[in-house]
């Protein structure tokens, strides 16, 4: 504040009246400056985000892009399953029904739709690599 107050007073020296008191004058000078930075601090608050925000820019937006290109992966392999084998990923993994509610969906019984998920489960790992 001082270096900002010395600067204004240097460079407003001819709105000085000679023959009143100089540091009264100087202290309107810092006053002055005080204002302005308190304004200029809470415009600043106003205006931009904290500093952390900015870490993390663009993290989000190349994460969501891969997983909706995964997604669109698993879709299609999906499709490709026979319709047994995707019913009964569809109604354990996506839904979460338990095996014995699944079971009751489709009219199989239990040990049949566990045969059907595995093989379903087998062909999405063999077909996506591993990563399903």
């Amino acid at each position: 504040m001082v270096q900002i107050a010395i600067e204004r007073g240097l460079r407003n020296l001819s709105q000085y009246q000679p023959g009143t008191r100089l540091d009264s004058w100087l202290f309107k000078v810092v006053k002055n400056a005080w204002i302005d930075e308190v304004r200029s601090r809470q415009r600043r608050d106003r205006i931009f985000a904290p500093a952390e925000d900015g870490d993390h820019v663009g993290d989000d937006a190349a994460g969501a892009m891969d997983q909706r290109r995964q997604l669109a992966e698993v879709e299609a392999v999906m499709l490709e399953l026979p319709e047994d084998q995707r019913l009964a990923i569809a109604l354990i993994c996506v839904e979460g029904l338990s095996y014995t509610e699944a079971s009751e969906v489709l009219d199989v019984p239990v040990g049949t739709l566990s045969s059907r998920l595995t093989r379903g489960r087998e062909t999405l790992m063999a077909r996506l690599g591993g990563r399903a």
